[in-house]
């Protein structure tokens, strides 16, 4: 389990005094003795660049920073959505351990767990935000100096070190589908010849079809866009005479906003370019010459402490992360974790690890399927052909995969001989070595931090209430229960299901009860089970008992237990009451008067379940 150590605490004490002594020196001086960092990022966009090899993407000005910069080719966030990503680069923490892992959710920041610019600000440096933050929780105070629409270094005192930010989100999933006329207007700046959708290499995992040719080829279109605007920032930065003294950093918040890219932990997700110039002055501190390429893996979770490490500015014992530049570097990683959790409205738990060669992911949830329903995401016209082609029995097989209706319990892929990651080598002997190591690494990991996935979201408020998830993921108290939990939704044992049935802990007892619904037996033992779990005294409980009967066939024993939970005063609970209803269409028909009501929840996810109960597809 993560932890704060003596010796952290006493290393950081003795740095940030150095830091207070520092932090003495003019804005002239410390300008002399640090770097300004300029970070230019963007949405939703894997490595397709033409410095990173791709033939069809058009960026110049990204292709002639990379001449001047290194190129980082290993390179991960933790999520595949931007919230959750988002709270880990600003603070070096994974979002699990912080209680930031659903897609909209609103966590509590504890003690001594900031955004990490507060530091550089402490240090000397002012420090902008232009515009987007979506942390997922409220940013506290002290964190920038402007972040704003208007934020820009050219706002900083004179001669005063900066770290700025541009949050580009011209490539954003939303741009892709825009009408027609308003795509247009997007790409007037630019000219010259387009993208021919002929030419886009689809990947396995999409239908080869005109629908997707051409959201693919709107999503290159868009970095072109991306190109140009990058192109601006960096002529505004040699303008005011600041690229001599400027780390430059670029890279997106995660892969491409199309089906099984966003939202997922497969590279098609998770794997983004990075991009780092270091003028003549600093470049020290690149591990590579202009236009020379870095491969070891790195983590979204280790930006927080290399920007630090660049400025001198000593790591806080609360950051998970590892500075790969500057004075703190520490040695290459030898594995990138990821992880996947309520997307929307939608329920799900992937987590998942990665070396430089193979990727293993643990479904914990493999009666929901791939493919689940998420509003947003279904505006995609690809993913509405995809849905299609599924519904007629069209799709190609590897593509149909992924709209089965369950999902292997584990999956691993040789990312070398199999970049698409389609392959699932779990139940190949010749790789269960490979497999095993893995798994382990896994768990170890999910113990380290403190993973709270293995927390129902309900749960977390029911038992936190407005104490910061951060504390109880680090307590001694969750130290002890995690092992529980993570056996419970883990193994296939029906004599110890049985046995975590009946621990003192909800959770745990949550956990048993979904394993024992995904049994195909109908053994007494378990009927007698769920029917004792359906009246117990804990809510979360009594929900994963619906889902279960629900799975053996009991609609009628599912439903009566949902009916209150679908009414609770926790909108927590309600929105997973309305998923687990929502799941089973015979359920849907049963609960329709409480899903009526549901449908003008305050809380939209709730209403987006809702609304999608009572309107199902055809």
């Amino acid at each position: 389990m993560y932890s704060v150590s003596r010796t952290w605490w006493a290393r950081w004490l003795l740095g940030a005094w150095s830091v207070l002594l520092f932090g003495k020196l003019t804005g002239a001086e410390a300008a002399q003795h640090r770097p300004c960092i300029l970070w230019l990022t963007c949405e939703d966009m894997g490595p397709h660049l033409g410095c990173f090899g791709d033939p069809l993407a058009m960026t110049p000005n990204l292709d002639r920073l990379a001449r001047e910069g290194v190129r980082f080719t290993n390179v991960f966030t933790v999520t595949g959505v931007c919230a959750p990503s988002r709270s880990c680069l600003i603070t070096g923490v994974y979002p699990a351990s912080l209680g930031t892992h659903h897609m909209r959710c609103q966590a509590t920041l504890p003690e001594g767990v900031t955004g990490f610019p507060a530091y550089l600000r402490r240090a000397g440096y002012y420090c902008s935000n232009n515009v987007k933050e979506d942390y997922n929780f409220r940013t506290p105070h002290g964190v920038w100096d402007e972040s704003s629409s208007a934020a820009h270094w050219r706002k900083r005192p004179p001669d005063k070190p900066f770290f700025s930010v541009f949050n580009i989100t011209v490539t954003h999933e939303s741009q892709i589908r825009l009408p027609e006329a308003s795509f247009q207007r997007l790409l007037q700046p630019l000219g010259g010849p387009k993208i021919d959708p002929a030419k886009i290499v689809v990947p396995t995992y999409h239908a080869d079809t005109p629908v997707v040719r051409r959201d693919w080829a709107r999503y290159y279109e868009l970095i072109r866009v991306l190109d140009h605007q990058v192109g601006e920032r960096l002529q505004q930065l040699e303008q005011d005479g600041l690229a001599d003294n400027t780390i430059v950093f670029f890279f997106s918040d995660h892969g491409p906003g199309l089906w099984r890219c966003k939202r997922w932990i497969y590279d098609s997700s998770v794997r983004v370019p990075l991009i780092i110039r270091f003028p003549k002055r600093w470049s020290h501190l690149a591990p590579a010459g202009p236009g020379e390429v870095c491969d070891r893996l790195i983590s979204f979770v280790d930006l927080a402490p290399t920007v630090l490490s660049l400025c001198d500015v000593p790591l806080p014992p609360t950051i998970q992360g590892q500075a790969f530049l500057g004075k703190q570097g520490a040695p290459p990683r030898r594995f990138v974790y990821g992880a996947r959790d309520r997307m929307d409205e939608r329920y799900d738990l992937v987590r998942g690890v990665r070396d430089r060669r193979f990727h293993y992911l643990r479904n914990f949830h493999v009666t929901r399927p791939y493919a689940q329903f998420i509003e947003y995401m279904e505006l995609m016209p690809s993913m509405q052909e995809m849905r299609r082609l599924a519904a007629s029995g069209k799709l190609p097989p590897w593509p149909a995969q992924f709209f089965a209706p369950r999902k292997p319990v584990e999956e691993l892929y040789d990312t070398l001989a199999d970049p698409d990651e389609v392959h699932n080598l779990a139940l190949d002997p010749r790789y269960r070595g490979e497999l095993e190591r893995l798994r382990q690494e896994m768990k170890r990991w999910m113990l380290e931090i403190g993973d709270l996935g293995l927390l129902p979201e309900a749960e977390i408020h029911l038992r936190l209430g407005s104490r910061p998830p951060w504390d109880y993921a680090h307590s001694a108290e969750y130290r002890q229960l995690l092992p529980r939990l993570y056996e419970a939704a883990t193994t296939p044992d029906l004599e110890r299901l049985l046995t975590l049935a009946q621990d003192n802990d909800a959770a745990v007892r949550y956990w048993a009860a979904l394993r024992v619904g995904e049994r195909s037996n109908d053994e007494p033992r378990c009927q007698a089970l769920l029917a004792r779990l359906a009246t117990d005294a804990a809510p979360v409980t009594r929900l994963a008992a619906a889902e279960a009967l629900a799975l053996r066939g009991d609609l009628s024993g599912a439903a009566k237990i949902l009916v209150p939970l679908l009414q609770h005063e926790n909108a927590w609970l309600r929105l997973h009451a309305a998923y687990v209803a929502d799941s089973f269409p015979m359920l849907r028909e049963r609960l329709g008067a409480q899903l009526r009501q549901l449908a003008k929840d305050p809380n939209e996810q709730i209403a987006r379940i809702a609304r999608r109960s009572l309107s199902p597809p055809e």
